[in-house]
């Protein structure tokens, strides 16, 4: 059977021939971790090369694992674009092979208009032109956005970055599986976003209502806390240490005290022992979003904490971003 992924691997090898590499790291997103052994095994046998898997989890470019990268010649980086400048860090996309066009053919019925904006994951942005050309063929146009300096390929999406949806068209329509990419797009720009699942071939309206709904009662909840955690995140792609000391400076002039948490892993276990009313968090969005269920008081982004200070209006709830100049 084809592995639905492109992980490059000619390409790693002659990596580590041409420059004589003698250790070399890998590094995967969680997704890709079955993957580790085989890759390695095969990167062994074909180089020669000593091989160290990262064992630590991994959730985007944003988290490369440097103790790692500091103890070896070369480490490649799995299932994302590149992020910041590493000396000795390859990013290696892992493009998938799946067909994207049924599943597309599958959301074209969903479609209302005929000015559609084009975003996805770099897993797919090698199809985006393929996807364009067949909307064409279907009297719509394909909008792609280039995105901020943490974007590598217009029409690409990140977990934290929606600037490439920020196009002038009618609707979006999203290529990739599961649905917080699309549902950050329809928050980020109040539009309607088409999810079209490649590997499922199956397309949804992805609406945003439920998940507005239980942000707005976690920010209801805090509005009486006087206690707040601020999390940072000591990641290389996330740390915003200017943006917690900012909202720390905020919260004083509006009577609220603070404390600001510097961690590696956000988890809630590790945040169970701290006495507060509420946690901020400035560390990868998807925390907030994908966790809020498990940690034992409200977490809230910078944009809600503002709400609670009364710095931002109610109604002007929007997700949170990492932009390119932040880093």
């Amino acid at each position: 059977m084809k592995n639905q992924f492109d992980f490059d691997l000619e390409r790693i090898i002659n990596i580590i021939k041409e420059k004589q590499f003698k250790t070399v790291g890998l590094q995967f997103p969680e997704g890709f971790k079955r993957q580790a052994f085989s890759i390695s095994e095969m990167l062994e046998e074909r180089t020669g090369a000593g091989i160290l898997i990262s064992g630590n989890p991994c959730f985007g470019a944003c988290d490369i694992d440097t103790t790692l990268a500091g103890r070896v010649d070369v480490m490649f980086h799995f299932g994302h674009s590149k992020m910041g400048n590493f000396n000795n860090v390859v990013f290696i996309e892992t493009r998938s092979n799946v067909d994207v066009l049924p599943c597309v053919k599958t959301a074209l019925p969903l479609l209302k208009t005929n000015k559609i904006g084009l975003i996805t994951t770099v897993q797919h942005i090698h199809k985006i032109d393929e996807i364009s050309n067949f909307l064409r063929e279907n009297e719509k146009k394909g909008i792609m956005g280039k995105g901020d300096l943490r974007v590598s390929y217009p029409g690409q999406v990140l977990g934290c970055n929606f600037t490439a949806a920020r196009v002038d068209c009618d609707e979006y329509l999203y290529i990739g599986s599961g649905i917080f990419h699309p549902l950050g797009v329809a928050i980020a720009t109040g539009k309607r976003v088409v999810a079209a699942d490649p590997y499922l071939n199956k397309a949804i309206e992805v609406s945003p209502d439920k998940f507005l709904r239980k942000r707005s009662g976690y920010i209801a909840k805090s509005m009486d806390s006087k206690v707040f955690g601020i999390i940072v995140s000591s990641k290389s792609g996330q740390n915003r240490i200017e943006l917690a000391k900012k909202l720390a400076k905020i919260a004083g002039e509006h009577g609220k005290r603070t404390q600001i948490i510097m961690m590696d892993l956000v988890t809630p276990e590790q945040l169970l022992a701290f006495k507060v009313d509420a946690y901020v968090n400035t560390a990868c969005p998807r925390i907030t979003i994908d966790d809020a269920e498990r940690f034992h008081v409200p977490v809230l982004t910078p944009q809600e904490f503002e709400i609670i200070l009364g710095e931002r209006i109610p109604d002007g709830l929007v997700m949170d971003e990492i932009s390119g100049d932040e880093m």
